[in-house]
């Protein structure tokens, strides 16, 4: 709010002093010394010393409003806020000293000019206020991410003394980074940030280690789930190119995704079956692309096929409503047994929660004659609803 009532204010002062049509041209001619955006006609209501004598006063108030806020800014290291500020404070001056010296023109222009970088750096602090607010909390979000991984490799008897430290070490780095900015040591800033990336790099490195060594000490659980994924998924692919083929479309991209993941599958499976999870976890990462473009491709397909039942749907809304309706009831139900059973199903009622609001605004969105939207949310609301009873199936 302050940052918008700054700007409201500067508004305001700005409409007050400068009336339409008012010039900036001298009582003997036009002034060679101003730019043509002033060379308009002088209104006699506002003698020119009167009006630079206001904009003189303004640019005054908008210098104290600005340095105090300044003095309690925090601003990031890129930030335009100081390179506006100097140059508000230039044409503040040469606007001063113009007036001193009865040169109520370039007072005039002068101070406008103040002004107007007054208002960009009352701009630029509330740009600059976001942009520090995102920053922090995407870094907070970064370590919390780096504090588990580095507990969960812990739990699993891992050697995580260097990631530790590091993370603190890290932390510390860009807390001084923080400080420096508060206390608006720039240059100091800057140099400190350099070591504040540097030791994110080393702690990055670690962590990726970490990471690996935490999926190859789970292998056997990754490849059997990468196993069962990928059956179901070949088996759902075999169907859909068995179909296009009856109808003469053409599946040639679609069957060479399929059998280039099917190779991979067949020497993942002989490891497994012998028993060398390790080799088979390294044999799929070794080839995650190509079990990237083939699950691009089933999801491509899944999400043509949901399209094509959300249309068919949408034909009928009535219908589709009171058919969304009885499934959350009956969902609902069936979790409230799952958690009387010991399960915890809270990942599921959120999801659940989660699809009642997209066919909310599905709904909503449909009685506002926008079919669009409508179909987008239904779309991830009919998504969330399976997940949820996929649970409810894999758990009763």
């Amino acid at each position: 709010m302050k940052w918008l009532k700054a700007l409201t204010l500067l508004a305001i002062l700005v409409g007050a002093v400068v009336p339409a049509g008012v010039s900036f041209a001298s009582a003997s001619g036009t002034s060679d010394s101003q730019p043509a955006l002033y060379q308009a006609n002088v209104t006699n209501s506002i003698p020119e010393e009167k009006l630079a004598e206001r904009i003189i006063s303004i640019v005054e108030k908008l210098h104290n409003i600005t340095e105090r806020l300044l003095q309690n800014a925090t601003l990031p290291e890129n930030s335009s806020v100081m390179e506006h500020y100097s140059l508000a404070e230039e044409y503040r001056e040469k606007a001063e000293t113009a007036y001193q010296n009865g040169d109520y023109p370039t007072a005039v222009t002068e101070g406008l000019l103040a002004m107007h970088q007054y208002k960009e750096v009352l701009k630029s602090l509330k740009k600059a206020r976001e942009e520090i607010r995102v920053s922090e909390e995407r870094m907070r979000g970064y370590f919390e991410s780096s504090r588990r991984t580095i507990a969960a490799a812990e739990k699993a008897g891992l050697d995580t003394s260097k990631a530790k430290a590091l993370l603190n070490e890290t932390k510390e780095a860009y807390i001084q980074v923080a400080e420096d900015i508060k206390e608006k040591n720039i240059e100091k800033a800057k140099e400190d940030l350099e070591k504040a990336r540097e030791l994110k790099k080393q702690l990055d490195v670690e962590l990726r280690e970490l990471r690996k060594e935490l999926a190859y000490s789970h292998s056997d659980k990754i490849v059997n789930a990468f196993l069962a994924k990928g059956e179901k998924a070949m088996a759902f692919v075999e169907r859909v190119i068995s179909k296009a083929n009856e109808t003469g479309r053409n599946t040639t991209e679609l069957q060479e995704r399929l059998d280039a993941f099917r190779a991979l599958y067949d020497q993942v499976k002989g490891l497994a079956d012998q028993g060398n999870y390790t080799a088979a976890l390294g044999l799929i990462e070794e080839n995650r692309e190509t079990v990237k473009e083939f699950y691009k491709a089933v999801g491509f397909i899944h999400r043509k096929a949901r399209e094509k039942v959300v249309k068919e749907k949408m034909e009928d809304m009535r219908a589709f409503g009171q058919e969304v309706q009885g499934r959350i009831r009956k969902d609902s139900r069936a979790l409230e047994k799952l958690k009387r059973e010991g399960v915890n199903v809270r990942g599921a009622e959120l999801k659940l929660r989660a699809a009642g609001q997209e066919f909310k605004l599905g709904f909503e969105f449909e009685k506002r004659g926008r079919p669009k939207e409508a179909k987008a949310h239904f779309e991830i609301g009919l998504d969330l609803l399976q997940d949820v009873e996929n649970f409810i199936v894999a758990h009763s």
